[in-house]
């Protein structure tokens, strides 16, 4: 089979290498997939960058958690019936070297769900990092019917599908944006209400749209960076749920400030999501992807061999989309 690897950390262009290599053989428990397309996420080109300094000590890496394709065979412990299914893939390169961008990958059983015939394989490949983080940052603290959620960022990847988790259970979603472009497509998704972030008083603006009323639940893509404005516009005892802070890695916390209005902070990583928590988001995707509830925005498809390629335009941060890559080039 061909996939792509890196064995030394750097730059996508300089690492990146397509090579023919054996097509793996599923073991106890696993699937082997032929993988249609691949998705590639900021995860993925930080670890190639080496946010994991141990990640390569036993050897080259085949990178991408998400992923979708065809079961081809299957190891012992796993039904026959399950050759042939269509599949989307999550962590297929958590804590270990092999991920799916590659033309085909073998995975645990439980981490490639049936993919409903509704949806495609590139929509399969933005269902793991997205859709499941979107997931756990909207119901993890409980039922948001009623409540009012603030989405930061919600023309990004996981933020267009926090706008949709959240109307979906009936809350009145509120999301920022930077751009006329940007505010439409958090409209389209759910959003009553978009405020654009580039305004240092957008929390004024939010407040005097909402008639003073704060919000009661933050999904949020740049923690640090927002914190001090988030402050302003989450009520008592709310929640921020957040998945990044790329802009400060570090945040420095108003202790004192946060404590006295009992906030509840919640960091969210699809890795370490309980079993409970997957398997909710697992069957919550297929029942909205079976009655065609979710929209998706594909920034765009490479082929396998441009791996590097889609690894830039992550790291352009100009692209709101998903980004896949077409895995079976044949």
């Amino acid at each position: 089979m061909k996939a792509m690897l890196f064995e030394t950390f750097g730059p996508a262009a300089d690492v990146l290498q397509s090579r023919e290599m054996d097509k793996p053989t599923p073991g106890p428990g696993q699937v082997l997939v032929k993988v249609e397309t691949s998705g590639v996420n900021p995860s993925d080109t930080k670890k190639r960058l080496g946010s994991f300094p141990d990640l390569l000590d036993k050897g080259y890496v085949i990178p991408h958690s998400d992923g979708a394709g065809i079961i081809e065979a299957v190891g012992d412990g796993v039904s026959t019936a399950r050759v042939g299914e269509r599949v989307w893939i999550y962590n297929a390169q958590f804590e270990r070297r092999f991920g799916t961008a590659a033309e085909y990958v073998a995975v645990d059983s439980n981490h490639a769900p049936s993919l409903p015939e509704a949806a495609d394989f590139e929509t399969g490949a933005c269902l793991g990092i997205p859709v499941m983080t979107a997931h756990r940052c909207v119901f993890a603290d409980g039922d948001v019917r009623d409540q009012t959620v603030l989405v930061t960022g919600g023309a990004g990847r996981v933020g267009h599908y926090a706008i949709q988790w959240a109307a979906l259970a009936g809350a009145r979603v509120i999301a920022t944006a930077s751009n006329e472009e940007d505010e439409a497509a958090c409209r389209d998704a759910g959003a009553e209400i978009v405020i654009n972030h580039r305004n240092d008083d957008w929390p004024q603006q939010l407040l005097s749209t909402t008639g003073g009323t704060r919000v009661d639940r933050v999904i949020d893509v740049e923690f640090g960076a927002n914190l001090e404005k988030v402050l302003d516009v989450i009520r008592t005892s709310g929640v921020i749920a957040t998945y990044s802070s790329s802009a400060d890695m570090q945040p420095k916390l108003p202790f004192y400030r946060m404590m006295y209005m009992d906030l509840t902070i919640h960091l969210v990583i699809v890795y370490a999501m309980p079993d409970s928590a997957k398997k909710q988001a697992i069957d919550d995707i297929d029942a909205a992807l079976s009655a065609n509830k979710l929209k998706h925005r594909i920034a765009k498809v490479f082929p396998l061999s441009a791996c590097a390629e889609a690894h830039a335009l992550i790291e352009s941060g100009k692209t709101r989309g998903c980004v896949v890559l077409r895995c079976q080039e044949s």
